[in-house]
Formats: structure tokens, sequence, C-alpha cells
């Protein structure tokens, strides 16, 4: 493809990305039960910096040992886990790209396997089997998991201080950007919906209530982290399910994130309930961050079926989304924001890998 907006830097507050395809946080689930990151982490990571994506966010990170999805996870709580992702950090930046990582409280989709053992993501780890009773809104479980534990207000005001602890440590850690995770059926996500939030109190009910403690953790997380340095807020759209979140509830949704100095949406849909999961299509949330945009005035940036080099070509041609976010493309292969480029590979491939051109 034409390099032209593809290669063109994007500035958000004092940080400088080189290109607009940047790779999504996606799970190794290959921690050990310490939450450090480990060689596997650094060699993926490191693989995908070398192969040109403008910026690597880290895999959803766990802000508590409760927080985590599964065992495996990720975590940045503890000083061991910080040194790890200083390590990492310092290796996408020194490879060449910017380092990001998401920060995440999974509440009900909490305490499961590894998507390769047994039934995945709905095989639930037992309290006996090393697993832990998750927390969230409302007693409603996540397909087969464990029956999470309704907060209390306590329970609440601590998810803030795990997010605003784990910002902190992302800053000493070395990380350009950090991401708070309010999509994909997570716990943030989980108090924005209807169909996993029936509390009665003021975090249930109209969507003033609902958006409560997700704006208290992005106006916290905001404040925590260096004015120089954009924070990151995925949002979803819609839940592709009956009762869940509206594209005009997001809007709303996403002009408030942006009066609290959120500097880019990164726009995805689904995923709230197991047996409600996003359409099969190209491009899936590319018109929803054009219209989140729209509504909120901030930068914008889809996820979701997002592989396809002649769709990434329109974007780029077209859209008025400031980059894109590639997942599986990127599982594939660690090269593929490079071979995307198309035009003239030596002048901008490693140059270790010239021989190879």
């Amino acid at each position: 493809m034409d390099r032209g907006r593809f290669a063109e830097p994007l500035k958000l507050r004092g940080v400088e990305i080189a290109n607009r395809v940047w790779m999504s946080p996606m799970c190794q689930y290959s921690a050990g039960q310490d939450g450090v990151p480990t060689n596997w982490h650094r060699v993926h990571y490191g693989s995908r910096a070398v192969g040109g994506a403008g910026m690597i966010m880290v895999e959803s990170t766990a802000v508590g040992p409760r927080h985590r999805t599964t065992p495996n996870d990720l975590g940045i709580w503890s000083a061991e886990q910080v040194a790890g992702h200083r390590m990492l950090a310092a290796q996408i930046k020194e490879l060449g790209s910017v380092a990001a990582v998401q920060l995440n409280s999974a509440g009900r989709k909490s305490s499961h396997r590894q998507p390769w053992v047994q039934s995945g993501q709905n095989s639930a780890v037992p309290v006996q089997g090393g697993g832990w009773l998750p927390l969230a809104p409302s007693a409603r479980a996540f397909g087969k998991l464990t029956t999470p534990v309704e907060m209390t207000a306590a329970d609440i005001d601590g998810v803030v201080s795990a997010f605003v602890a784990a910002t902190v440590n992302a800053h000493h850690a070395g990380y350009d950007v950090v991401e708070i995770h309010a999509a994909h059926g997570y716990m943030l996500h989980q108090f924005l919906s209807p169909v996993s939030n029936a509390r009665q109190d003021e975090h249930g009910g109209p969507l003033e209530s609902r958006m409560r403690l997700p704006l208290r953790v992005a106006k916290a997380v905001r404040e925590a982290f260096p004015p120089e340095k954009p924070v990151f807020v995925r949002m979803t759209a819609t839940g592709w399910i009956e009762g869940g979140i509206s594209l005009d509830e997001a809007k709303v949704f996403a002009q408030r994130l942006g009066r609290l100095g959120i500097d880019l949406l990164d726009v995805t849909s689904g995923a709230l309930a197991a047996d409600a999961p996003p359409p099969n299509r190209k491009g899936l949330n590319l018109d929803f961050a054009e219209s989140l945009k729209e509504a909120a005035g901030i930068a914008v940036a889809p996820v979701g079926q997002m592989a396809d080099p002649d769709l990434l070509r329109t974007v780029f041609e077209t859209s008025s989304v400031d980059a894109v976010i590639v997942g599986r493309a990127l599982l594939l292969d660690p090269y593929y924001a490079l071979r995307l480029a198309g035009g003239r590979p030596k002048e901008y491939w490693p140059s270790q890998y010239h021989r190879a051109l």
C-alpha cells in the first residue's frame, strides 16, 4: 500500500508515535504465578517492535491479584513485576516502538483457565484449585464461570486505588502510554452495561450512575500519570446484546472521557456475554470509531477485524480515524506492519534483513 498516512507520525501530548498501525493488547497467559514478564513476553513483544508497529500495547495487565483473568496473567502491583516490566518497556523502546500497557480488572470474567486448557474462558478455576472469588457489580456469572461476589462500596474504592497504583507503577516501569480497559465484558464494562449491572445504589440504574466507577477510574488514572504522557481508554460502542450499551450511550461516555483529559479512544464492541459474540465482519468497529470521534472530539483508533490490507488502504485514504489497532494479524506475523507498508522496503526494514529483500 502507499505508505502515505500510514507512515505519518501521531503526537499525543509529549509522545510521538512513528506510524498509525499499532499492536493490540492480546493476552499471552504465559506468566508464572508471580505475574512477572518472562522471556516469552520479551521475545513476543520485541519481535513486533522490530516488525514496525508504531506502538506496542502490552497485553491486559492485572491491577491486583483478584483482578486477573487467569493465574497466568501479567500483573503490575508488585515491585518484582515492575522490575520485569521495566526490562520489557525498555526493550520495546530500544527496538523503535512506543511502549504502552493496558491496565485491567477482570470482574466476573476472572479466575478461568488458559484458552488452550479444557474449555478455556468457560472453565472456572475453583478456589481449592488456586482460583479466587471474582468481584463484580452484581452476582451474575459469565457463562459457566464462578458466580462473582457483588462489590461493596469499599471494594469499589479499592478498584480505583488499584488502578492508581498500577498507573504509577506503569510510569516507573517506563511505559509511554497507559490504557484503561473498559470493554470486552471486563469489570468497568460490567458496570456500564445493564446486562451485568443490576445494582440499586448509586452505581446502577441510569447511565449516569453506571458510568460513575469507569469515570472515577479514568479521572484518577489521568491525574496519576504524568501530564506529558497520554492515557487511552478501550471502550465498547455496543454490546451486540439486547439490553446492552447503545451507541448513543457510548457517545455520552466518550464525551465525558474527553472532558477528563483522555487522549484516545480504542474503540471495540461486544464480548460482554458468553452467548453474544460480535459479528464476523471486516472493519467491524470502524464506523463506530468515526461516530465516537465526532461525538467526543478526541482521537480514536478502531480494533477488531482490521487485518485486511485493502481495508486498511481504504481507512488511511478516506477515514477520519487517527490510527488502527491490529490484533490477530500480528500474532500470525510479527512483521505484518512492515509488509503492509509496501513501497521501497530497504528504506524502512531493519538493515540486518536487507540481504533478504
